[in-house]
């Protein structure tokens, strides 16, 4: 009897540790590569570190920013120097000290590009510098000084490949322009073959697989003048209001959020997000996040300690 008793027993550990092994193993990883994207998707706000100052693009800082508590990565290539060698050698370290605690390959990297969306032609003229910054591996791009339907329009047929076809024909949208060299370098950031690459790099949620986020800088009376025309163009995810250039284009100065012309700009922007269902961005502060989480603001800088009180507010499940 204590034979068979020793046997069964026996038997029952091994099971459990099978169980438990057949668990871990069947444990979801990440549903996006993008994960910004995956947090957007589950209604949860997300928080972005990165400065005009301009991310220091080396291999050495991305391996450094792999293990950043933030969501993504603001990389400002605006006012900073336009370095592409230098953005694409941050990937490779980003790459490099990843995954994140969540298990993404790396945090989620958005480039702030220097091309003002003044009109159509402005575009169209400088998207070259979409297509270079893509190639590195990004996972988003913003266009600055989006004041015009027809820029925007060109600013999202400039970072789609033809025959990513959702939403074409819909306020005037076209196919996609952006040319297929460069996709061995991307695709080898995100860890995945070119094939699927061409497939995945594509405007999200206008394509609910993609992975790219787009978003707009409707940042001086000319953008807010067009604020719903501007956001009705599909594949764009989310615009800010850009107070500190809204502010100088107003004739406000260094005016702050409780001048009437600003109130009424951010007001605007955030009604015109809503209406078309775009994520609004705007800064939050460990004093202010939960009021402008409630407000609507899905996106924005945010110290670590604001985050941290963000994220317990909206109950994150997500390792951060």
């Amino acid at each position: 009897m204590r034979i068979r008793s020793k046997h069964v027993l026996l038997l029952a550990a091994v099971s459990l540790v099978s169980r438990d092994a057949g668990l871990l193993a069947q444990k979801p990883g990440p549903k996006h590569i993008n994960r910004a994207i995956e947090l957007l998707g589950a209604g949860q706000p997300i928080y972005y570190t990165g400065s005009h100052s301009g991310t220091t693009g080396t291999f050495e800082q991305g391996v450094k920013d792999a293990q950043t508590y933030a969501d993504y990565i603001s990389y400002d290539m605006e006012h900073a120097p336009f370095d592409v060698k230098g953005l694409a050698d941050y990937m490779r370290g980003l790459v490099k000290g990843g995954p994140t605690k969540s298990g993404h390959r790396t945090p989620a990297v958005i480039v702030n590009v220097p091309v003002n969306g003044l009109d159509e032609a402005s575009v169209r003229a400088n998207a070259w510098m979409f297509n270079q910054v893509l190639a590195t591996g990004v996972h988003g791009v913003l266009l600055t000084h989006a004041d015009d339907p027809g820029a925007v329009r060109a600013f999202v047929e400039a970072i789609r490949f033809p025959g990513q076809l959702a939403g074409v024909g819909q306020n005037g949208l076209k196919e996609g322009r952006r040319g297929v060299h460069g996709n061995a370098t991307a695709a080898e950031i995100w860890g995945i073959s070119q094939e699927e690459y061409l497939k995945k790099a594509d405007a999200w949620p206008l394509n609910p697989e993609g992975e790219l986020l787009l978003g707009l800088k409707l940042e001086d009376k000319y953008a807010l003048k067009n604020a719903d025309a501007n956001l009705k163009i599909p594949g764009i995810a989310f615009a800010e209001w850009g107070p500190g250039d809204m502010a100088l284009s107003l004739g406000a100065g260094r005016a702050g959020p409780t001048d009437p012309r600003m109130k009424d700009a951010r007001a605007t922007i955030l009604a015109a997000c809503k209406t078309n269902q775009k994520f609004f961005l705007n800064s939050m502060t460990v004093t202010d996040v939960v009021n402008m989480i409630k407000e609507g603001v899905m996106l924005g800088p945010a110290s670590p300690e604001a985050a941290e009180i963000g994220r317990k507010h909206t109950k994150r499940e997500l390792p951060w």
